[in-house]
């Protein structure tokens, strides 16, 4: 459980805005980079907190479904007062209704058949790269971190991908924020209370893959933050850094002879690369305030 929202999470920033980025500059929306995005960091430190025992107990659960539901009413509320302006924006922005708008049996039906073939596309996809991963001799954790991870993201990948094609840009980046938040607070908190006792939280997840979602979450800032957008090459950088990530659990996993190759690389070539290309991208925009 806690592999697949770890990994999810990460997968859904790096991997779902990289390949969206890709396809066309992603527009932040000022509320996203105002208030989803620290409800994201925050409920990331929070998991961290209480995985620092290496368990997530009953009651640390129910905090993180209280936290939900106040979350949800508090975005129910929040669309409540939204001005006519903005309404009127997001009914211009909807497609053109045809006949079967008003069949409501239908719309029903077609939403039940969409999500009973998306999860069996899940569970074939899941079980065949299973079969793959098992076969190369890679763990169970990593499968979880990766694999299932982003099996169970597909509904991202869809939403956010079909988003960015029809111009939606601000669903395809909220999509995401909004994903990341539910897993953590949503998953894990139900998760927790239908176990009927503790969340085990491994000593690689504490030592590495928490610390990379919770890196993950703050990159979004920086990135977010310049210019309010997500241009072509940070989507990019955002794939590279997936595939740096899942690389890196392959080959810590097998113990392989290069994983001390790739950490020197790592360390020494690609993070500097990132910060230095972070700090140039920044620069217009504080050009731009102070003028």
């Amino acid at each position: 459980a806690i592999g697949n929202v770890v990994g999810s999470n990460i997968f859904n920033v790096l991997f779902i805005l990289g390949a969206s980025a890709l396809i066309t500059p992603l527009v932040v929306h000022a509320q996203i980079l105002r208030q989803e995005v620290p409800i994201m960091i925050g409920a990331s430190l929070l998991l961290a907190w209480f995985s620092h025992d290496a368990k997530i107990d009953a009651i640390e659960s129910w905090i993180f479904l209280a936290l939900l539901t106040g979350y949800t009413v508090m975005l129910i509320r929040q669309s409540r007062k939204e001005t006519r302006a903005t309404k009127d924006e997001y009914t211009e922005s909807m497609p053109a209704k045809t006949k079967w708008d008003d069949h409501w049996a239908a719309q029903i039906g077609l939403v039940v058949a969409g999500l009973a073939l998306l999860v069996l596309g899940a569970e074939w996809l899941v079980a065949a790269a299973i079969n793959f991963a098992k076969a190369f001799g890679v763990s169970d954790l990593v499968i979880g971190l990766t694999i299932v991870a982003a099996g169970t993201s597909l509904p991202e990948v869809a939403t956010s991908i079909t988003a960015a094609i029809r111009g939606e840009r601000d669903i395809a980046v909220g999509n995401v924020i909004g994903s990341n938040t539910f897993n953590i607070l949503g998953c894990l908190g139900a998760t927790g209370i239908a176990s009927k006792g503790v969340l085990p939280v491994s000593e690689t997840v504490l030592a590495f893959d928490l610390p990379v979602m919770f890196g993950v979450a703050l990159l979004c800032l920086p990135v977010f933050f310049t210019g309010r957008r997500i241009a072509r090459w940070e989507g990019f950088f955002f794939l590279g850094a997936y595939v740096c990530y899942t690389a890196w659990c392959v080959l810590a996993t097998m113990q392989h002879a290069a994983l001390d190759t790739f950490r020197w690389t790592l360390a020494w070539v690609v993070a500097p690369i990132t910060l230095t290309l972070l700090v140039v991208s920044l620069l217009p925009q504080r050009k731009q305030e102070a003028a």
